[in-house]
C-alpha cells in the first residue's frame, strides 16, 4: 500500500529492523475527549446478511469450546459476549449447516489464540505454534497429559473440517494458518522489546496478524479452486485490500479498549498518530481515507477477473463475492458484539461517537481472556 501520497509529515527515525523503539508509548497528548468513528462502509456494495442456520449452530459451537475449560469464569463470560458464532453466520451467509459449524468454530479459536499470545512471551508462542501445527498434521494424534489444552481445540475442530471440507481448502487453511501463527510470534517478539513498527512495516505485518487469509480459505470448503486461479494477480490484489480493510475496521474500533487496557503497540491508530504527530480524531478521518483507497482496489480487480470457462468461473464469483462479503460481515460485527463497546454497539454505530476511556481502566485482572467493556463509559 502507498502510504507516501499522505499529505501528512511522515519523518521519524527508524531503528535498523525499520521499527521505531519506545519506552511508554502514548501517542502524544490526546487533545479530544471524544472519539469519532467514522463509517467506512457507507458506500460498500455488500449487505448485512446472516446466514440461515444461525439460531441452530450457535449453540453447539458454544458448549464445545467451554468443555475444553480454557479461560477461568470471568474471562470465559466476556469471551461468550464476543458472539463469535455470529461472526461466522455472517461471514459465511450461504455456508451449508455443516460448513457454517467449521466456521463458527474456527471465529472462537482465532480469538482464543489471539488472547493466549497477547498474554505470552515469544518462547511459549512458539510453543503454542508447535502445538497447533502438530495438532493440524496428526489430527489423531492424542494430547499428552498437561499440555496445554489449544492442541485437544485444534484437533478436534480439524477431525472434523477434513471429514467435510475439499481437499483444496485444507491445504490452503493449513498453510496460511502457519504463516498467521508465525505472525503471532512476531508480534510476541516486538511486545517484548517494547517496539512499535512504523506506518509500511506495521501494514506488512498487520496483513498476517489479522488472520484473514485462513478464513478466506473457508470459502473454499465446498469449492475446487486451483492454485493458478486463487493466486492470479487479480485476486491477490482482492485479498490484499480486503486484509486491509479488516484490520483497519478492527484498529479503529479497537483502539479505544486498547489503550485502556495500556495494549496500544499494535494498532494502526497509535502509530499513525505517533508517526504523523496527530491527534486521535484526525487519524480516524486518515485512516478511513486509507480504507477508501483500499475500498477503490478491490472493486477494480473484481472488475477485472479474468475468466478460466466453467465450472471454475462460478466458483470464483462465489469465492470473491465471499470475499467482499468478509469486510461487510466484520465490520458489523464490531458493533454487534460486545468486544469492543460493551452493550453501546449499535448507539455507537448511529452516533458514530464515543467517550474516551480511563488509560489502565480494563487492567484490573490478571486472568488470561477478554475483558469485559462498560458501555457506560463509552456514550
Amino acid at each position: 500500500m502507498n502510504t507516501s501520497q499522505s499529505s501528512f509529515n511522515m519523518s521519524v527515525a527508524m531503528d535498523k529492523h525499520n521499527r521505531v523503539a519506545y519506552d511508554s508509548l502514548t501517542a502524544g497528548e490526546l487533545v479530544n475527549a471524544k472519539i469519532f468513528l467514522p463509517n467506512t462502509l457507507s458506500r460498500w456494495p455488500w449487505p448485512r446478511r446472516v446466514n440461515q442456520y444461525f439460531s441452530e449452530v450457535k449453540v453447539e459451537p458454544a458448549a464445545w469450546f467451554v468443555s475444553f475449560k480454557a479461560f477461568g469464569a470471568g474471562a470465559q463470560h466476556a469471551f461468550d459476549l464476543l458472539h463469535c458464532d455470529l461472526l461466522g453466520c455472517l461471514a459465511y451467509p450461504n455456508a451449508s449447516k455443516v460448513h457454517v459449524r467449521i466456521d463458527c468454530d474456527v471465529m472462537r479459536i482465532v480469538y482464543f489464540i489471539d488472547e493466549y499470545s497477547d498474554a505470552s512471551e515469544p518462547n511459549d508462542v512458539r510453543k503454542q505454534k508447535s502445538i497447533i501445527m502438530d495438532a493440524l498434521h496428526n489430527p489423531d494424534k492424542p494430547r499428552p497429559e498437561g499440555e496445554w489444552t489449544g492442541r485437544e481445540i485444534l484437533r478436534q475442530f480439524w477431525s472434523r473440517t477434513i471429514r467435510d471440507g475439499g481437499a483444496q481448502s485444507q491445504k490452503r487453511f493449513i498453510a496460511t494458518f502457519k504463516e498467521y501463527l508465525e505472525s503471532m510470534v512476531d508480534e510476541a517478539i516486538d511486545r517484548s522489546e517494547h517496539r512499535i513498527c512504523d506506518i509500511p512495516s506495521y501494514i506488512d505485518m498487520r496483513r498476517r496478524t489479522v488472520g484473514v487469509r485462513p478464513m478466506l480459505a473457508l470459502l473454499e470448503l465446498g469449492l475446487n479452486i486451483p492454485d493458478e486461479v486463487i493466486s492470479h494477480p487479480t485476486i491477490e490484489t482482492m485479498t490484499i485490500a480486503c486484509m486491509d480493510m479488516i484490520a483497519l475496521n478492527n484498529d479503529i474500533a479497537s483502539y479505544n479498549l486498547e489503550q485502556a487496557c495500556g495494549e496500544v503497540s499494535h494498532s494502526m491508530i497509535t502509530i499513525a498518530m505517533r508517526e504523523l504527530n496527530t491527534d486521535v480524531n484526525s487519524t480516524m478521518l486518515w485512516a478511513a481515507d486509507l480504507h477508501m483507497e483500499c475500498q477503490k482496489k478491490l472493486l477494480e480487480a473484481m472488475s477485472a477477473i479474468p475468466k478460466w470457462g466453467d465450472p471454475i468461473d462460478s466458483q470464483v464469483t462465489e469465492y470473491c463475492d465471499g470475499i467482499g462479503n468478509w469486510v461487510c460481515a466484520n465490520y458489523e460485527w464490531n458493533f454487534e458484539s460486545e468486544r469492543f463497546f460493551g452493550t453501546k454497539g449499535l448507539e455507537i454505530h448511529s452516533k458514530r461517537w464515543m467517550t474516551l476511556m480511563p488509560k489502565d481502566c480494563l487492567k484490573d485482572s490478571n486472568e488470561v481472556g477478554p475483558v469485559l467493556v462498560d458501555g457506560s463509559l463509552l456514550v
